[in-house]
C-alpha cells in the first residue's frame, strides 16, 4: 500500500486524509428538527381512565346551587328545602387513538446497533412523532380540541389587532378563577412582547417545569407551534393571524384535564404502549406504536381564547 505523504510548507509526515481512516468519530443520536418541548402536555393536568369513556357530570346552572336561610335572627321558621339538579345528559369524552408501525431489518440491528441501539433510536424518533401530534390534537382536533370547544361567553376579539395587555387582562377576565397558564404561538409571544415594550411595561420572566417563560400578571406564557398562524406551523410571511389561549387546569379546579388510558399493556409512558409486533420472512422486526388521548373542559370558564391575534406589527424604537 502506498504510502500517503503530505508535503507542505516543509512538513514530511502522514496525512490527514490516511489518518482519518485510524480515528474513531464521535456521533450524535439522529436529529429530529420537528421535535418541541411540548409544554402543554407538561401543564395540563392528566387524567387516567379505566375504560377510555369520561363522563363529565354538571349541575344545572342558576345563581346558587340550592336556596338557603342566613340571617343573625329568623325571620321566619322555614327553613328552604329542595335538591341540587344534574344534567340527564351529560357529555362523555371518548379516547383517540393515534397509531404507526415501525420496521427494522433485524439484520441492520444486528450489525448496526453500536455505540446506539437502532431499534431503541428508531421508537425514540417515532414516540416523539407521536407526542407532537398528541399536542397538536389536544389545541386543534375537531371532537375534543380545546381550540374548538371554547364557549361563545369565553370569545373575544383584540383591540387592534396586535396582543396588548389591554388584551391579556380582559382574558384574565375569563377565566379569573385561578388561571394556570397562556398558551400562544412564539411569534405571538413576541407580537406581546413588543407591545409591552412600547407601553414601557415588559413582562417578568418565570423558571417553571425546567424552562423559562414570560410571564403576565404572574401567570405563564406558555409557547406552542400547533396554535397555527393562518394555518400553518412555520409560517414565512411576516404578518398573520393566530389565537391565545388562556387555561385554567385540574379535575380538582373544575379546570381542563387531559385524558389517558391507565394501565395499558406494553405501556412505554403515559397512555402510550409499544408492542412487539413480530418478524416476518425477510428478517424485518416489526412494532406497533399507540397513543391514547382526550381532553375535557370541566366548567366554561375553564378556557378563553383571544381570536384574530395579529403578528406582525413592529415598531421603530428610535
Amino acid at each position: 500500500m502506498a504510502k500517503e505523504v503530505e508535503k507542505t510548507e516543509g512538513i514530511n509526515a502522514l496525512g490527514a486524509q490516511a489518518a482519518y481512516n485510524l480515528a474513531n468519530v464521535t456521533k450524535t443520536k439522529p436529529q429530529f428538527g420537528a421535535i418541541t418541548p411540548k409544554w402543554l402536555t407538561k401543564f395540563l393536568e392528566f387524567k387516567g381512565l379505566e375504560t377510555g369513556i369520561y363522563r363529565v357530570n354538571k349541575v344545572v346552572e342558576g345563581e346558587t346551587p340550592l336556596d338557603v336561610l342566613c340571617s343573625q335572627t329568623k325571620k321566619s321558621d322555614i327553613i328552604p328545602d329542595g335538591y341540587v339538579e344534574y344534567e340527564t345528559s351529560p357529555r362523555e369524552y371518548r379516547l383517540n387513538s393515534i397509531s404507526t408501525i415501525i420496521n427494522v431489518n433485524t439484520v441492520i440491528e444486528d450489525v448496526y446497533s453500536a455505540p446506539y441501539d437502532q431499534v431503541q433510536e428508531q421508537l425514540s424518533l417515532a414516540i416523539e412523532s407521536l407526542r407532537e401530534r398528541q399536542e397538536s390534537q389536544l389545541i386543534n382536533n375537531d371532537d375534543y380540541g380545546l381550540l374548538k370547544n371554547v364557549p361563545d361567553s369565553q370569545r373575544i376579539q383584540t383591540r387592534n389587532g396586535a396582543p396588548t395587555p389591554d388584551d391579556l387582562d380582559e382574558l384574565i377576565t375569563k377565566v379569573w378563577k385561578e388561571p394556570s397558564f397562556f398558551l400562544a404561538h412564539p411569534r405571538a409571544i413576541a407580537a406581546f412582547e413588543r407591545e409591552c415594550t412600547k407601553r414601557g411595561v415588559p413582562p417578568v420572566t418565570v423558571n417553571l417545569a425546567g424552562g423559562t417563560f414570560l410571564a403576565w400578571r404572574g401567570i405563564p406564557i406558555i409557547p406552542t407551534d400547533k396554535l397555527l398562524v393562518d394555518g400553518l406551523k412555520n409560517p414565512k410571511s411576516q404578518s398573520g393571524k393566530t389565537n391565545i389561549l388562556l387555561i385554567r387546569t385540574g379535575e380538582a379546579k373544575r379546570g381542563v384535564v387531559g385524558l389517558f388510558q391507565a394501565g395499558l399493556k406494553n405501556e412505554h409512558s403515559r397512555g402510550l404502549s409499544v408492542r412487539f409486533r413480530g418478524i416476518d420472512d425477510k428478517g424485518v422486526a416489526s412494532y406497533l406504536l399507540s397513543l391514547y388521548c382526550s381532553a375535557a373542559i370541566l366548567a366554561d370558564d375553564a378556557i378563553a381564547v383571544l381570536e384574530d391575534v395579529e403578528v406582525g406589527e413592529y415598531y421603530d424604537y428610535d
